[in-house]
């Protein structure tokens, strides 16, 4: 059954919470190099390549960074989460900071000159509060090592309906555990075939099949071959511009 951001008892968010926290995404540390942009409050790290818009609205607040090209992977990377620390640089990094965990939302593009977020790179362009969390602020850049890691969610995987009646725009976002998406279908309340959605950019997927009028389903597969299917998560009379949450997540 759908909602529109309605209440879940404690004890559905305290499960969803549970099951993300048993799962190892990747334990393996990589090296790579950080960086920043943005302000101490998130002014400038908002909207991005992920569609996700607002981030404190959304739930991703300045837990964020942007990705190099090596590791976007072409907006597929979008909702991956990902355990940073400094190393090697006791000049730059921050004694006894320990390591932060971040979302991906944003890209972080290449430049015609050396840039570090040119292939084959592997860089984070993190939110200021991040990179200040475990480097001094005049370090500019500095190495880190990364390893990908659950993404911890409270409540359901959420569907924002965006477009117009030819053109459905579905941003998906708040997803737990992989956090990344590779592929969505849909259906209709009318039909019984499930038609496969087109990567748009970012988290949003699109359909041109005319929708309005039905509950809406969707089958969501996560880069560690998860699927999930949510039936009926917006109702009937869904509405353009309204944010559905299921009752599930990965």
């Amino acid at each position: 059954m759908a909602m529109l951001y309605s209440f879940v008892p404690m004890a559905f968010f305290m499960s969803l919470l549970v099951r993300a926290m048993s799962v190892d995404i990747d334990s393996t540390w990589y090296d790579a190099h950080a960086t920043f942009y943005g302000d101490m409050n998130g002014g400038g790290t908002m909207q991005g390549a992920c569609g996700y818009g607002n981030l404190f609205e959304q739930g991703y607040g300045l837990q964020t960074t942007a990705l190099s090209t090596a590791l976007f992977n072409h907006g597929f990377a979008c909702g991956s989460c990902y355990e940073i620390k400094c190393v090697n640089d006791p000049q730059r990094c921050i004694k006894g900071a320990g390591s932060i965990k971040v979302t991906a939302t944003n890209f972080c593009p290449p430049n015609n000159k050396n840039g570090w977020c040119n292939p084959p790179r592997k860089h984070f362009d993190l939110s200021m509060k991040m990179f200040t969390t475990i480097a001094e602020y005049k370090a500019g850049i500095i190495p880190v090592q990364y390893r990908r890691v659950p993404c911890i969610k409270i409540g359901g995987v959420k569907f924002q309906l965006k477009g117009n009646p030819n053109f459905l725009l579905v941003l998906i976002y708040n997803v737990g555990n992989a956090g990344d998406i590779s592929s969505v279908s849909i259906k209709g309340s009318r039909s019984t075939e499930w038609n496969q959605m087109k990567h748009n950019w970012g988290e949003d997927w699109n359909t041109g099949l005319n929708l309005v009028g039905q509950a809406l389903s969707f089958q969501v597969t996560t880069s560690d071959g998860k699927k999930l299917e949510f039936s009926n998560v917006a109702p009937a009379n869904w509405q353009f511009g309204k944010t559905y949450q299921s009752k599930q997540n990965f």
